[in-house]
C-alpha cells in the first residue's frame, strides 16, 4: 500500500524549503533514514530522509520548487498499511493513480547534511550532448530564470558539471532576456546598465530582479519581529584596549602552530559571559503573556556570521566553561560551518546572548537589532588608534566602539550601562576576565 510522507515540520518556525536535490526517483527502493531530497530552508540547507522502508511509488515537486510544511514529498509503497486517497497534487513524474495512506510526518533520526551548490568554486564548462537533458542548475538560478523570463536550457553553466549559477543568468544576453520592467518596478535593484543614459538603455535593463532567499525571508520576518516586540534601547562605550591588543600579539604565533587564529573575539565573549552572570536580566526571555520572567543559567552565545546569502547567528554553546584557546576553536569552526552552508538547527536553537562583529568588516559603531526572544546584542566596531587622556597626558590609545542594545521592558538604563561599564572593563583588562572567575 502506499504511503504518504509530507514535509515534516523540522522546528524553530519553518514553514516552507525549496528543493535543491533529489536522490530518488521513482521505482527506487528506499531504506529508513535515508535521504529522500536536500532542502533549502529559512536557516539551513538539510536531508529529508525516509521515514519508511519500501519502494518509491510516486515523487513532488522539481528542483527550484517550493514545497510548504505539510504537503506531500514522495509516495512510497510499503506493505501492511490501511488504504487511503492518494493526494489531488500531480506528482512530478506521472505515475498511476492508486489508493494510497496519508502517514504521520515522521523524521528518521540524525541530521545528514549536504553542502549548498558549488557556487563560487573553480568553474568547468558544460557537458556537451547531443540530446535535451534537464539542466543542472541553482535553485536560485532557476528562480531568476523564471523571473527574466529566460529558457534556462539557453543558458552555458559555468558551474561544476556545467552547473548554471546566477552569475550565468545575470550575464545572459539571450533574445529570451525581456524583463519587465516599468515604473511601477523602480523600487527594484539598480544594474549596472542604470548608470548608462536611459536613452541607450535596452528594455529591462534599467533593473534587476532578484527573488529572495529562503534566509533573506526569514531576517526580514525576524527583523520585523523584534522591532514589533521589544522597546529597543541603544548605549554606547569607547574602553581603550591596549592590554588587549598586546594579549592577542603576544599569542597569535603561538595559537597560529595549531591552526587557530587568535581573534579578539574569544576575549569579548568571556567579558561578556562575566557581565551576564553579575546582570542576569539580559540573559533572561520574557513570557508576556503569562506574566513570567524565564532567567536562564546557561550561556549560549550567538555569534552573527555574514554570509553570501544573508546573516546567520550560530549559537557557543555553555561558553562560560570554555578557555579562550576553546573559545577560539568553536568561533572559528562555526564561521566556516555558516559559510559552507553545513548548520544544523541544532547549531541556531537556544542562544541565549548574541555579538555581531561589524568591526571585523571595517564598521565602527552601528546600533544592532535584538536577535529575539533574547533581551540584547552587543555590536563591536573597529579598534582605531585615536588620542587619550591617561594619568593626565595625552597619548596614542587603542579604541573599541561597543554597542549594546537591550529590550527596555526588561531591563532599566542603569543596568544595561553597568552591564556595559563591565563588559568594557573586561576587554580593557583582559588578565581581569581570569582573575576574577
Amino acid at each position: 500500500m502506499r504511503y504518504i510522507f509530507k514535509f515534516p515540520d523540522i522546528g524553530e518556525g519553518l514553514t516552507e524549503g525549496i528543493i535543491i536535490e533529489w536522490y530518488v526517483d521513482k521505482g527506487n527502493a528506499v531504506k529508513v533514514g535515508q535521504p529522500l531530497v536536500k532542502m533549502e530552508t529559512d536557516k539551513v540547507v538539510t536531508d529529508i530522509p525516509s521515514p519508511r522502508t519500501g519502494v518509491i511509488a510516486a515523487r513532488y515537486g522539481k528542483v527550484g520548487e517550493t514545497i510548504h510544511v505539510g504537503e506531500t514529498l514522495v509516495e512510497i509503497e510499503i506493505e501492511g498499511e490501511v488504504a487511503a486517497e492518494a493526494p489531488s497534487t500531480q506528482p512530478e513524474q506521472v505515475d498511476e493513480k492508486g489508493a494510497g495512506v496519508v502517514g504521520t510526518i515522521e523524521v528518521a533520526s540524525g541530521n545528514a547534511l549536504l553542502p549548498a551548490s558549488e557556487e563560487g568554486t573553480e568553474p568547468k564548462p558544460a557537458a556537451v550532448s547531443g540530446e535535451r537533458r534537464k539542466v543542472l542548475a541553482t535553485p536560485v538560478a532557476r528562480a531568476m530564470a523564471r523571473e527574466m523570463n529566460i529558457d534556462i536550457n539557453l543558458v552555458t553553466g559555468t558551474g561544476p558539471a556545467g552547473r548554471v549559477m546566477k552569475s550565468d543568468i545575470q550575464n545572459f544576453h539571450g533574445p529570451a532576456v525581456m524583463a519587465v520592467a516599468g515604473a511601477s518596478s523602480a523600487a527594484g535593484i539598480m544594474s549596472a546598465a542604470a548608470k548608462a543614459p536611459a536613452a541607450h538603455a535596452a528594455p529591462g535593463e534599467l533593473i534587476e530582479i532578484r527573488p529572495m532567499t529562503q534566509i533573506r525571508k526569514s531576517i526580514a520576518r525576524n527583523m520585523l519581529r523584534s522591532k514589533q516586540s521589544t522597546a529597543h534601547m541603544t548605549l554606547f562605550e569607547e574602553p581603550e584596549v591596549s592590554r588587549l591588543v598586546d594579549a592577542r600579539a603576544r599569542y597569535k604565533e603561538e595559537y597560529k602552530k595549531e591552526d587557530l587564529s587568535l581573534t579578539y573575539l574569544p576575549f569579548i565573549i568571556k567579558a561578556v559571559v562575566a557581565a551576564l552572570k553579575r546582570h542576569p536580566e539580559l540573559n533572561s526571555e520574557m513570557d508576556f503573556e503569562k506574566g513570567n520572567i524565564i532567567y536562564k543559567n546557561y550561556y549560549n552565545i550567538g555569534i552573527a556570521v555574514s554570509t553570501e546569502d544573508g546573516l546567520v547567528v550560530p549559537v557557543i554553546r555553555d561558553a562560560d566553561k570554555l578557555s579562550i584557546r576553546e573559545l577560539s576553536r568553536a568561533v572559528a569552526e562555526i564561521a566556516v560551518k555558516a559559510r559552507d552552508r553545513k548548520l544544523t538547527l541544532d547549531d541556531m536553537k537556544d542562544g541565549t546572548f548574541t555579538i555581531t562583529n561589524y568591526g571585523a568588516l571595517g564598521g565602527w559603531f552601528g546600533v544592532p537589532v535584538i536577535n529575539y526572544p533574547q533581551v540584547g546584542i552587543l555590536g563591536i566596531g573597529r579598534i582605531n588608534q585615536q588620542p587619550v587622556v591617561a594619568d593626565g597626558e595625552i597619548k596614542v590609545g587603542n579604541v573599541m566602539p561597543l554597542s549594546l542594545s537591550v529590550d527596555h521592558r526588561m531591563v532599566d538604563g542603569a543596568e544595561a550601562t553597568e552591564f556595559l561599564n563591565d563588559v568594557a572593563a573586561g576587554v580593557a583588562d583582559p588578565l581581569s576576565l581570569i582573575m576574577r572567575q
